[in-house]
């Protein structure tokens, strides 16, 4: 079995494990409610938009940067363990070539020898890899927080109402940014509770001080 470490596919695994919650970008940008209650959520025509937020990432010029200068990071990494792959793949060939008549401790000692390097050269390409995609990860996310803010501005600043991200993974959240006046989580519950009959609970006792023992 091929043991060596394929960068390019540890790209697409290592972007497809960072997503981004443009929500709490827009909410952070956004000047602080006030204190009062909020208005009643309203009806509003739908403008609606889409983005393929971590191909476009990916696309920007700092994200092609990055990328690029993660991959030549690694490229010394990666040569030295395809250079310890082919050395396995040779000792393979020696084993398999050698004679009818070889002993049985010449055999014996080509196998140990096959098995204790393709151990090493298996940990270092496990070890390699979750070091490539860590750093994937980490450039994935700084550029990924100032993509969704520019993002999220630009639909604010077209007057759409609710932004989707395509393509993305299934466990992801589709909705990057919507106008919050739009929310009625909270007209739902207080519904709910209207027609419940459950009384909401009494609020809960202050936490007495901890008594300091006398000095």
């Amino acid at each position: 079995m091929n043991r060596t470490l394929v960068f390019a596919t540890a790209l697409a695994a290592g972007l497809a494990t960072s997503t981004l919650s443009v929500q709490a970008a827009a909410q952070a940008a956004a000047p602080a409610a006030p204190a009062a209650a909020a208005p009643a959520p309203q009806p509003i025509p739908a403008k609606v938009a889409v983005v393929a937020f971590e191909q476009a990432v990916v696309a920007t010029n700092e994200g092609q940067r990055a990328v690029a200068e993660i991959q030549k990071k690694y490229e010394p990494k990666k040569a030295a363990i395809d250079s310890q792959a082919a050395e396995v793949d040779t000792l393979k060939k020696q084993e398999a070539a050698l004679p009818a008549t070889a002993s049985d401790d010449a055999r014996a000692k080509l196998l140990r020898d096959i098995d204790t390097k393709e151990k090493a050269l298996q940990r270092d390409a496990d070890d390699a890899q979750t070091s490539y995609q860590s750093d994937l990860q980490d450039a994935y996310g700084k550029v990924a927080q100032k993509v969704g803010a520019t993002a999220v501005k630009y639909v604010q600043d077209h007057g759409f109402t609710l932004l989707l991200n395509v393509g993305g993974q299934p466990q992801a959240d589709p909705v990057l940014w919507f106008d919050q006046t739009t929310d009625i989580t909270q007209a739902v519950i207080n519904e709910y509770n209207k027609v419940s009959g459950v009384a909401a609970p009494p609020p809960s006792a202050p936490t007495p001080a901890a008594h300091k023992p006398a000095q």
